[in-house]
């Protein structure tokens, strides 16, 4: 081969890993990037939905409306406090379910498909079952209730009782995945060091403690990082089990925009709620990111 020849094969693979990476890279500039972008720049003016394309620019206008009302509070308290319990009891029975068939057992398989389910079912569908079952009149937990001589119950009309029912079918939706990501993770602990452990006399709290959970660690930050993010973004179930309500109770960062933005008729105020529910999740992974990288370095000590 000549020398020129030679020369053009290298340079093509050189410019080989930039035409596989460029596809990828063309999607995310344009449906991602580019409407983050434009989503931005409308936090920073007027845009109304009856003229989407006479936009004044007025700076930090919608920001400062933000921060003096108070519904954007209650919104973001409703935002932290759903997105923390989501995290924390997701994680947790998702952990416990791995580890519990995690083990061999007569009919697993079954049971992971039976727990699996919620993970399954669409979003929408999963709504409509729950808002059946939360029914005021003919729902299933108002006539387990009654059985029990508590009475009947407003789960979705109720200030005390509507987030705490949101809450549920969410942790019946992510703790399937939870367990997913720690059952992938549970196979990579050394049986051998399990087995050398328990001759030793070590209980199985210990076990757990001393082998099991460095392993899974790594998964388990993972998954509840997604599970936050995912709390933030969630709309679809909030929105078709409560509306956002009742009194705006339920009514997180991604339901106030869809208010502000429809039925309040303000795009450039619904962007700025999705500027602040962007930062949030912003912060959720830089947080993970840099417990993950503080305990990286105590690891190579």
């Amino acid at each position: 081969m000549s020398t020129s020849g030679l020369a053009k094969r290298n340079g093509m693979a050189r410019l080989l890993p930039y035409a596989f990476i460029l596809p990828p890279m063309i999607y995310l500039v344009v449906f991602m990037f580019w409407p983050l972008a434009r989503q931005m720049y409308m936090s920073l003016t007027n845009t109304r939905i009856i003229n989407p394309n006479r936009g004044r620019f007025i700076g930090l206008g919608n920001y400062e409306r933000l921060f003096e009302d108070p519904a954007f509070y209650v919104s973001l308290k409703a935002t932290l406090i759903y997105a923390l319990l989501a995290v924390i009891l997701g994680v947790a029975l998702g952990v416990v379910s791995a580890l519990a068939i995690d083990r061999p057992f007569r009919g697993r398989a079954v049971v992971r498909a039976i727990l699996l389910f919620g993970w399954a079912v669409p979003n929408v569908a999963a709504s409509l079952i729950w808002l059946w079952m939360y029914n005021e009149r003919s729902g299933v937990f108002n006539r387990i209730t009654e059985l029990l001589g508590l009475g009947r119950f407003s789960w979705l009309t109720s200030i005390d009782l509507a987030l705490g029912s949101i809450l549920a079918v969410t942790v019946w939706q992510v703790a399937p995945f939870v367990m997913l990501v720690v059952l992938a993770a549970l196979q990579s602990v050394p049986q051998e060091v399990r087995e050398a452990a328990r001759i030793d006399g070590a209980d199985g709290l210990s076990i757990f403690r001393a082998v099991t959970l460095p392993h899974i660690r790594p998964a388990v930050q993972l998954a509840a990082l997604l599970v936050a993010v995912w709390s933030i973004r969630r709309f679809d179930i909030i929105y078709l089990l409560t509306g956002g309500g009742p009194l705006g109770t339920t009514s997180t960062l991604v339901v106030k925009i869809r208010q502000t933005a429809f039925e309040g008729h303000e795009l450039g105020l619904a962007s700025a709620y999705g500027a602040v529910g962007l930062v949030l999740a912003l912060a959720i992974a830089a947080i993970h990111y840099t417990v993950e990288q503080r305990r990286m370095k105590w690891m190579a000590r």
